[in-house]
Protein backbone atom coordinates (compact mmCIF):
# COMPACT_ATOMS: atom_id res chain seq x y z
CA UNK A 1 0.00 0.00 0.00
CA UNK A 2 1.16 3.59 -1.04
CA UNK A 3 -0.10 7.03 0.66
CA UNK A 4 -1.44 9.25 -2.36
CA UNK A 5 1.55 11.05 -3.60
CA UNK A 6 -0.42 14.09 -3.95
CA UNK A 7 -1.57 13.87 -0.19
CA UNK A 8 3.12 13.25 0.63
CA UNK A 9 3.65 16.59 -1.94
CA UNK A 10 0.55 18.88 -0.14
CA UNK A 11 2.41 18.14 3.46
CA UNK A 12 5.80 18.81 1.73
CA UNK A 13 7.28 22.37 2.12
CA UNK A 14 8.04 23.40 -1.13
CA UNK A 15 11.30 25.32 -1.89
CA UNK A 16 11.63 29.07 -1.80
CA UNK A 17 7.46 28.94 -1.40
CA UNK A 18 7.19 29.30 2.45
CA UNK A 19 5.87 26.94 4.96
CA UNK A 20 2.82 29.32 5.28
CA UNK A 21 1.85 27.59 8.47
CA UNK A 22 -1.51 30.23 8.76
CA UNK A 23 -2.49 28.36 5.49
CA UNK A 24 -2.32 24.53 6.57
CA UNK A 25 -4.57 22.54 8.47
CA UNK A 26 -3.89 21.17 12.06
CA UNK A 27 -6.80 18.82 11.25
CA UNK A 28 -7.11 17.73 8.19
CA UNK A 29 -5.21 17.63 4.55
CA UNK A 30 -7.26 18.88 1.77
CA UNK A 31 -6.85 15.69 -0.15
CA UNK A 32 -9.21 12.87 1.24
CA UNK A 33 -6.78 10.30 1.27
CA UNK A 34 -8.71 8.38 4.50
CA UNK A 35 -11.73 7.48 1.89
CA UNK A 36 -14.87 6.52 2.57
CA UNK A 37 -15.42 9.48 4.76
CA UNK A 38 -19.13 9.53 6.12
CA UNK A 39 -19.33 5.38 5.68
CA UNK A 40 -16.38 4.59 7.91
CA UNK A 41 -14.82 6.43 10.67
CA UNK A 42 -12.02 7.93 9.64
CA UNK A 43 -9.39 7.21 12.83
CA UNK A 44 -10.45 3.59 11.59
CA UNK A 45 -9.42 4.06 8.17
CA UNK A 46 -6.21 5.96 10.28
CA UNK A 47 -5.33 2.92 12.06
CA UNK A 48 -6.12 0.65 9.32
CA UNK A 49 -3.51 2.60 6.70
CA UNK A 50 -0.81 3.08 9.64
CA UNK A 51 -0.77 -1.03 9.66
CA UNK A 52 -0.23 -1.28 6.11
CA UNK A 53 2.29 1.31 5.98
CA UNK A 54 4.36 -0.10 9.43
CA UNK A 55 4.27 -3.54 6.70
CA UNK A 56 5.81 -1.79 4.32
CA UNK A 57 8.18 -0.02 6.38
CA UNK A 58 9.55 -3.39 8.15
CA UNK A 59 10.28 -4.93 4.34
CA UNK A 60 11.96 -1.65 3.20
CA UNK A 61 13.79 -1.78 6.28
CA UNK A 62 15.23 -5.11 6.14
CA UNK A 63 15.99 -3.95 2.18
CA UNK A 64 17.87 -1.08 3.50
CA UNK A 65 19.72 -3.07 6.47
CA UNK A 66 21.11 -5.80 4.39
CA UNK A 67 22.00 -3.10 0.98
CA UNK A 68 24.32 -1.26 3.63
CA UNK A 69 24.59 1.69 1.62
CA UNK A 70 22.21 4.37 2.71
CA UNK A 71 21.23 5.27 6.05
CA UNK A 72 17.45 6.94 6.92
CA UNK A 73 17.06 10.16 9.40
CA UNK A 74 13.67 10.86 10.58
CA UNK A 75 13.96 14.60 12.40
CA UNK A 76 10.88 15.03 14.46
CA UNK A 77 10.19 18.63 15.58
CA UNK A 78 6.90 20.34 17.47
CA UNK A 79 5.51 22.04 20.13
CA UNK A 80 5.25 20.11 23.58
CA UNK A 81 2.13 17.40 23.35
CA UNK A 82 1.93 17.51 19.76
CA UNK A 83 2.73 13.79 19.95
CA UNK A 84 6.28 13.52 18.49
CA UNK A 85 6.58 10.37 21.43
CA UNK A 86 3.88 8.49 20.37
CA UNK A 87 4.18 8.88 16.66
CA UNK A 88 7.48 7.90 17.08
CA UNK A 89 6.34 4.89 19.30
CA UNK A 90 3.72 3.83 16.71
CA UNK A 91 4.97 4.21 13.36
CA UNK A 92 8.47 2.37 14.40
CA UNK A 93 6.97 -0.55 16.49
CA UNK A 94 6.93 -2.36 13.60
CA UNK A 95 11.15 -2.41 12.26
CA UNK A 96 13.45 -4.27 13.32
CA UNK A 97 15.20 -2.92 16.47
CA UNK A 98 18.54 -3.95 15.14
CA UNK A 99 18.21 -1.74 12.61
CA UNK A 100 16.70 1.38 14.16
CA UNK A 101 18.06 3.99 17.13
CA UNK A 102 16.13 7.04 18.99
CA UNK A 103 18.02 9.93 20.31
CA UNK A 104 16.15 12.15 22.29
CA UNK A 105 17.44 15.56 22.47
CA UNK A 106 17.32 17.79 26.03
CA UNK A 107 18.70 21.22 26.62
CA UNK A 108 22.45 20.90 25.97
CA UNK A 109 24.70 19.81 28.67
CA UNK A 110 27.35 22.17 29.87
CA UNK A 111 30.24 19.88 27.69
CA UNK A 112 27.71 20.36 24.66
CA UNK A 113 27.66 23.36 24.99
CA UNK A 114 31.74 23.81 24.56
CA UNK A 115 31.27 22.61 20.86
CA UNK A 116 29.08 23.76 17.94
CA UNK A 117 25.61 23.71 17.58
CA UNK A 118 25.78 20.46 15.08
CA UNK A 119 28.07 18.89 16.96
CA UNK A 120 25.59 16.85 19.66
CA UNK A 121 23.42 15.76 16.69
CA UNK A 122 26.33 14.68 14.50
CA UNK A 123 27.84 12.14 17.44
CA UNK A 124 24.52 10.26 16.74
CA UNK A 125 23.89 10.38 12.55
CA UNK A 126 22.86 6.68 11.84
CA UNK A 127 25.44 4.20 10.20
CA UNK A 128 24.99 3.27 6.59
CA UNK A 129 22.01 0.44 6.26
CA UNK A 130 20.29 2.07 9.84
CA UNK A 131 17.53 4.18 10.44
CA UNK A 132 18.24 6.79 12.68
CA UNK A 133 15.01 8.83 14.69
CA UNK A 134 15.96 12.65 16.36
CA UNK A 135 13.31 13.72 18.62
CA UNK A 136 14.42 17.64 18.78
CA UNK A 137 17.78 18.45 16.76
CA UNK A 138 19.82 20.84 15.89
CA UNK A 139 16.92 22.61 15.05
CA UNK A 140 16.72 23.48 18.38
CA UNK A 141 18.95 25.93 18.08
CA UNK A 142 17.10 27.96 15.25
CA UNK A 143 13.63 27.78 17.53
CA UNK A 144 14.38 27.99 21.32
CA UNK A 145 17.13 30.43 20.74
CA UNK A 146 15.10 32.56 18.84
CA UNK A 147 12.10 32.62 20.88
CA UNK A 148 14.63 33.10 23.85
CA UNK A 149 17.27 35.11 22.65
CA UNK A 150 18.96 35.65 25.89
CA UNK A 151 20.02 32.60 25.75
CA UNK A 152 22.43 32.70 23.46
CA UNK A 153 24.82 33.97 25.74
CA UNK A 154 25.19 30.37 27.30
CA UNK A 155 27.09 29.40 24.11
CA UNK A 156 29.84 31.39 24.67
CA UNK A 157 30.12 32.49 21.35
CA UNK A 158 33.33 34.96 20.46
CA UNK A 159 33.34 38.31 19.93
CA UNK A 160 29.74 39.10 20.36
CA UNK A 161 28.64 36.57 17.62
CA UNK A 162 25.33 35.94 19.72
CA UNK A 163 24.72 39.49 19.25
CA UNK A 164 25.15 39.50 15.68
CA UNK A 165 22.05 40.07 13.76
CA UNK A 166 22.49 37.88 10.71
CA UNK A 167 23.03 34.66 13.85
CA UNK A 168 20.41 32.93 12.86
CA UNK A 169 20.50 33.11 8.72
CA UNK A 170 24.02 31.94 9.08
CA UNK A 171 22.86 29.13 11.26
CA UNK A 172 20.03 27.77 8.43
CA UNK A 173 22.88 28.03 5.73
CA UNK A 174 24.89 25.61 8.20
CA UNK A 175 21.79 23.26 8.64
CA UNK A 176 21.74 23.23 4.62
CA UNK A 177 25.48 22.86 3.97
CA UNK A 178 25.44 19.58 6.87
CA UNK A 179 22.11 18.36 5.49
CA UNK A 180 23.57 18.70 1.68
CA UNK A 181 26.92 17.02 2.92
CA UNK A 182 25.20 14.19 4.36
CA UNK A 183 22.83 13.59 1.21
CA UNK A 184 25.66 13.41 -0.94
CA UNK A 185 27.14 10.56 1.40
CA UNK A 186 24.10 8.46 1.39
CA UNK A 187 21.88 9.63 4.45
CA UNK A 188 18.28 10.28 3.07
CA UNK A 189 16.55 12.90 5.19
CA UNK A 190 13.15 13.14 6.58
CA UNK A 191 11.72 16.51 8.66
CA UNK A 192 9.14 16.21 10.37
CA UNK A 193 7.26 19.52 11.73
CA UNK A 194 3.79 17.87 13.83
CA UNK A 195 1.32 21.09 13.29
CA UNK A 196 -0.51 21.46 16.64
CA UNK A 197 -3.28 24.06 17.34
CA UNK A 198 -3.00 25.95 20.15
CA UNK A 199 -6.88 24.66 21.75
CA UNK A 200 -5.26 20.59 21.28
CA UNK A 201 -2.19 21.57 22.81
CA UNK A 202 -4.75 23.05 25.55
CA UNK A 203 -6.62 19.94 26.00
CA UNK A 204 -3.99 17.44 26.18
CA UNK A 205 -2.07 19.67 28.65
CA UNK A 206 -5.76 19.23 30.76
CA UNK A 207 -5.63 15.52 30.02
CA UNK A 208 -2.21 15.06 31.30
CA UNK A 209 -2.61 17.14 34.33
CA UNK A 210 -6.26 15.27 35.19
CA UNK A 211 -5.16 11.81 34.77
CA UNK A 212 -3.21 10.24 37.08
CA UNK A 213 -1.07 8.07 34.72
CA UNK A 214 -0.24 10.79 32.35
CA UNK A 215 0.83 13.16 35.29
CA UNK A 216 4.46 12.14 34.95
CA UNK A 217 4.49 13.40 31.48
CA UNK A 218 3.83 17.41 32.60
CA UNK A 219 6.16 19.81 33.60
CA UNK A 220 4.93 23.10 35.05
CA UNK A 221 7.23 24.78 32.25
CA UNK A 222 4.98 23.57 29.82
CA UNK A 223 2.77 26.50 30.71
CA UNK A 224 5.31 29.02 30.49
CA UNK A 225 6.25 27.97 27.43
CA UNK A 226 2.66 27.88 26.19
CA UNK A 227 2.83 31.54 26.55
CA UNK A 228 4.99 32.17 23.70
CA UNK A 229 2.91 29.94 21.08
CA UNK A 230 2.75 32.71 18.34
CA UNK A 231 6.54 33.34 18.56
CA UNK A 232 6.96 29.43 18.21
CA UNK A 233 4.54 29.37 15.44
CA UNK A 234 6.53 31.90 13.50
CA UNK A 235 10.24 30.78 14.46
CA UNK A 236 8.90 27.41 12.90
CA UNK A 237 7.61 29.27 9.74
CA UNK A 238 11.09 30.90 9.43
CA UNK A 239 12.89 27.48 9.88
CA UNK A 240 11.25 25.74 7.94
CA UNK A 241 10.94 28.03 5.12
CA UNK A 242 14.78 28.42 5.22
CA UNK A 243 15.69 24.63 5.38
CA UNK A 244 13.17 22.66 3.50
CA UNK A 245 15.27 21.40 0.30
CA UNK A 246 14.76 19.00 -2.39
CA UNK A 247 17.25 16.23 -0.60
CA UNK A 248 16.18 16.97 3.02
CA UNK A 249 12.39 18.12 2.71
CA UNK A 250 9.99 19.42 5.94
CA UNK A 251 6.15 18.22 5.95
CA UNK A 252 3.70 19.54 8.20
CA UNK A 253 1.81 17.06 9.40
CA UNK A 254 -1.69 18.13 10.71
CA UNK A 255 -1.72 16.68 14.56
CA UNK A 256 -4.48 17.43 16.18
CA UNK A 257 -5.89 13.78 15.71
CA UNK A 258 -3.42 11.35 16.60
CA UNK A 259 -4.40 8.54 14.24
CA UNK A 260 -4.21 10.29 11.26
CA UNK A 261 -0.92 12.05 11.97
CA UNK A 262 0.60 8.51 12.50
CA UNK A 263 -0.32 7.45 9.63
CA UNK A 264 0.60 10.18 7.55
CA UNK A 265 4.67 10.08 8.55
CA UNK A 266 3.95 6.31 8.37
CA UNK A 267 3.39 6.59 4.67
CA UNK A 268 5.93 9.17 3.94
CA UNK A 269 8.79 6.91 5.74
CA UNK A 270 7.76 4.00 3.77
CA UNK A 271 7.19 5.52 0.23
CA UNK A 272 10.85 6.88 0.76
CA UNK A 273 12.66 4.28 1.89
CA UNK A 274 10.91 2.51 -1.08
CA UNK A 275 12.22 5.01 -3.42
CA UNK A 276 15.90 4.23 -2.74
CA UNK A 277 17.87 2.79 -4.99
CA UNK A 278 18.81 -0.23 -2.57
CA UNK A 279 17.99 -4.10 -2.92
CA UNK A 280 18.43 -7.32 -1.65
CA UNK A 281 22.75 -8.32 -1.74
CA UNK A 282 22.94 -10.58 -5.07
CA UNK A 283 25.45 -13.45 -4.19
CA UNK A 284 28.65 -14.05 -6.13
CA UNK A 285 29.04 -17.68 -7.71
CA UNK A 286 31.66 -18.58 -5.30
CA UNK A 287 29.42 -17.46 -2.63
CA UNK A 288 26.73 -19.61 -4.29
CA UNK A 289 28.07 -22.60 -4.54
CA UNK A 290 29.75 -22.51 -0.80
CA UNK A 291 26.17 -22.10 0.17
CA UNK A 292 25.07 -25.30 -1.84
CA UNK A 293 28.20 -27.15 -0.30
CA UNK A 294 26.66 -26.24 2.85
CA UNK A 295 23.00 -26.88 2.29
CA UNK A 296 24.49 -30.79 1.27
CA UNK A 297 26.31 -31.07 4.01
CA UNK A 298 23.03 -30.18 6.26
CA UNK A 299 21.10 -32.70 4.08
CA UNK A 300 23.74 -35.94 4.60
CA UNK A 301 23.93 -35.69 7.85
CA UNK A 302 22.31 -38.59 10.12
CA UNK A 303 20.11 -37.33 12.63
Amino acid sequence: MRLDPSVIEELRVTPDEGARLKDRSTSHTKTDWLGAIGHEDPKDVAERDLESFKAELARAQEVLYASDTWSLLLIFQALDAAGKDGTIKHVMSGVNPQGCRVTAFKAPSSMELRHNFLWRCSNELPERGMIGIFNRSYYEEVLVLKVHPERIASENLPNGLGEHKHLFDERYEDINNFETHLARNGTKILKFFLHISKDEQKRRFLDRIETPEKQWKFSPTDVVERGFFDQYQQAFEDALTATSTKHAPWFVIPADHKPAMRALVGGIVANAIDGLDISLPTLSDDKRARLESARQSLLAENN
